[in-house]
């Protein structure tokens, strides 16, 4: 999948997703919130390797990411958790070759947790089903079940009611400011609008829907802002989850990259297909 990855090792998709749209329709009394979103995926993302002991429980990084200590990691929180649910005696060290971006929306630490629950629940044997695995995501966060499925899907609820949605085949130049943005700060504000009128799901169409958290995080974050204004003069865009990556729409890839080349320099992109179905699912099978 990566160009860059050591071919020694058997590495595992953690691909990324872009959320086409993402309205904020309340909160519940637990202080989340009620969304509805379609989650895009992507055959583009970073990629993990499992190297596993048998005689050694231990879970650790080999490629430790700068600033997250093992134990603050959503990889190694990922598989303790399912060596703890499933009693398993076995251990991994875990190499990731990173290419997301953090804090970008774009998935990159649930679709990490999610590769790893996938990939060690076939390679340790814990025989765990894909419902029991997107279970055990939702532990981690939101959108792990999404990368758990690994199906492009509405998502409703706080991100784990799922209804498969394939869409038309779109490519995507994906662009990132340069700036993390806070989930829990944009989730937080006062200035957050909560009261978006829910949509079916088959009146779905990108130009009818928008990103509510887009706005705010704009304001906040003139980056972004400047972004969009530069990409919505060639192609549809929009800020994917709470940012600060944004996103235009393209029907070709050559097109896409075209715009690509005119990117500032300043600022991180790539373009990526849009896929129905997750590179890790494909993984998965090649396995069985």
């Amino acid at each position: 999948m990566n160009a860059s990855v050591s071919k020694q090792k058997d590495w595992w998709p953690s691909p990324a997703k872009l959320n086409l749209f993402l309205h904020i329709l309340g909160r519940y009394d637990n202080g989340y919130h009620q969304l509805q979103s379609l989650f895009q995926m992507l055959d583009y993302g970073d990629a993990l390797a499992f190297d596993i002991s048998t005689g050694d429980t231990s879970i650790r990084m080999e490629t430790p990411l700068d600033g997250v200590p093992d134990d603050d990691n959503l990889i190694v929180k990922a598989a303790r958790l399912l060596a703890t649910k499933t009693k398993c005696n076995k251990g991994t060290v875990i190499s990731l070759d990173k290419r997301l971006p953090l804090g970008g929306g774009i998935g990159g630490g649930s679709s990490n947790a999610a590769t790893t629950l996938v990939a060690l629940n076939h390679l340790w044997n814990t025989g765990l089903s894909e419902d029991e695995l997107a279970e055990l995501g939702l532990a981690l966060g939101a959108d792990v079940p999404i990368f758990v499925r690994g199906l492009t899907a509405f998502a409703g609820g706080v991100g784990e009611d799922i209804t498969p949605a394939p869409q038309q085949e779109q490519y995507f130049l994906v662009a990132n400011p340069n700036v993390q943005v806070s989930t829990a700060e944009v989730f937080n504000s006062p200035d957050l609008p909560r009261n978006t009128p829910a949509i079916r799901w088959k009146d779905y169409k990108f130009e009818k829907t928008w990103n509510d958290c887009q706005q705010l995080v704009a304001n906040r974050y003139p980056e972004v802002a400047k972004l969009l204004q530069w990409l919505v003069h060639y192609a549809p865009s929009r800020m994917t989850g709470t940012g600060a990556c944004v996103f235009a729409t393209f029907s070709d890839y050559t097109l896409a990259e075209q715009v690509r080349a005119q990117m500032p320099g300043s600022w991180q992109s790539f373009v990526a297909k849009g896929v129905n179905r997750s590179p890790l699912l494909d993984k998965l099978e090649q396995q069985k």
